[in-house]
């Protein structure tokens, strides 16, 4: 136990009186009796404390957690005493992680328990480890307080910020995707399969009526197509050290994550399958996954993916691809497209298209666009613009290179990333490319 404020300044009174006794000596003995009196109230109210039932704590934690994301914990505690416990609780949340509304104080009845619900917002994907719980209990008059540890250690899952995805499905079932700049474009007739008969409805196109079931009905019948189903997605994932630059206080390497997730949950509900394979410091394959389980299963796999120090190695990623998925495949690679990478991604990606369609989809740093809009005022920034114009150009001309060697390409910012990137899979399934 350690003394709580309210004793020490009681102490510190008590001194404060001690001058007034040496200035009236008449006084000395009342203090004496009041410093008497006091110390034996402090001293029984510590054995009180001391002898009193601990509190029962039980803290029950969400399944999971998405980074940046506030998850609501609950703390229960349950007071079996005879007395009110006063007590002050602060939560071993991870490092890193927010909980504004800790510490809480409060009172818990006898015999009675509460609940206490706190936000804890982790901004790091992976595993997360919630500590013991540090309750602060006061003795029953105030001037002590009792400090203990409960519960153990408790890891949880925090994984990718999915809230696009979740509003895409919203969405998606009120056939609203358009709010979030997902845009369906016509689709060509070589993109569908043939799905069912229908009744001819106003503004069929002639070329959709089935003449021969029509002659047989002696009414106009249409047939209805599909797209294209079952075909293969594999996300080909940089974890290497270029995908660590922020965009917005968020890596950039998270964003792709909340990109891959968006387009992924599209991919599964038009029927494809949906695969992974990281390279840069990481070499993780994930086999293409297909169906309604298939959304967690990629959730599972993706979680803890960290980037790492190294550097992206292309040309090894596309052949352990090659090995690995050899079915006809869309193949996304995202990263973050360099200067210097057109020596080594240009024959590598030409490679890769031998067998596969393929799409470079890189995320551009807003930094740069910034350094354009910057005023140029000084040496030091018309500096900085000259940079900056030099690194576009050379994305540039790599990103002409390979659209010359028939490789598609995305170039966007971290805001418009997911959704281009959606609207780029839903023109590649139109003109039925795949």
């Amino acid at each position: 136990m350690s003394p709580s404020s309210r004793l020490l300044n009681l102490t510190f009174a008590w001194l404060l009186l001690a001058a007034v006794a040496v200035a009236v000596p008449s006084l000395g003995g009342p203090w004496l009796w009041l410093g008497g009196a006091g110390a034996l109230v402090v001293l029984i109210d510590a054995i009180i404390a001391r002898f009193t039932k601990p509190l029962d704590l039980e803290r029950r934690l969400p399944g999971r957690f998405a980074s940046g994301e506030a998850g609501e914990v609950l703390l229960v505690l349950r007071n079996e005493s005879g007395r009110a416990a006063k007590v002050e609780v602060f939560d071993g949340i991870p490092q890193g992680a927010l909980a504004p509304t800790l510490p809480w104080g409060g009172e818990v009845p006898p015999n009675r328990e509460i609940r206490v619900f706190h936000p804890v917002t982790l901004s790091q994907r992976g595993e997360a480890v919630f500590g013991p719980v540090h309750v602060r209990r006061f003795s029953p008059m105030g001037f002590w307080a009792r400090q203990t540890r409960d519960l153990l250690a408790e890891m949880v899952k925090v994984y990718p910020n999915y809230e696009p995805v979740i509003r895409f499905a919203l969405l998606a079932m009120q056939h609203r995707e358009s709010p979030m700049g997902i845009v369906r474009r016509p689709r060509a007739g070589s993109s569908r399969d043939f799905h069912q008969l229908r009744d001819y409805r106003d503004g069929d196109p002639l070329g959709q009526i089935d003449w021969k079931a029509s002659s047989r009905r002696q009414m106009l019948i249409s047939r209805d197509y599909q797209e294209q189903r079952n075909q293969s997605v594999v996300f080909l994932l940089d974890t290497g050290r270029r995908m660590r630059a922020l965009d917005g206080g968020v890596p950039q390497f998270d964003h792709i994550l909340n990109a891959m997730l968006l387009v992924s949950h599209v991919a599964l509900r038009q029927g494809d399958q949906v695969a992974v394979k990281s390279f840069g410091g990481t070499d993780r394959w994930l086999p293409p996954v297909k169906g309604s389980h298939a959304m967690p299963v990629l959730l599972n796999h993706l979680y803890d993916y960290q980037t790492t120090a190294a550097p992206s190695d292309f040309s090894g990623a596309v052949e352990q691809l090659m090995t690995r998925q050899r079915r006809r495949s869309l193949v996304i690679l995202l990263t973050n497209l360099r200067g210097e990478d057109g020596k080594e991604l240009i024959p590598a990606l030409q490679v890769l298209k031998s067998r596969h369609l393929v799409l470079l989809a890189s995320m551009r740093e807003r930094v740069v666009e910034d350094a354009f809009s910057d005023p140029v005022e000084s040496f030091s920034s018309a500096l900085k613009f000259l940079a900056a114009d030099r690194y576009v150009q050379e994305r540039r001309e790599i990103l002409a290179g390979l659209g010359a060697a028939g490789v598609l390409t995305l170039d966007s910012t971290a805001r418009d990333f997911a959704v281009a990137l959606a609207n780029c899979y839903f023109d590649i399934k139109a003109a039925g490319r795949i």
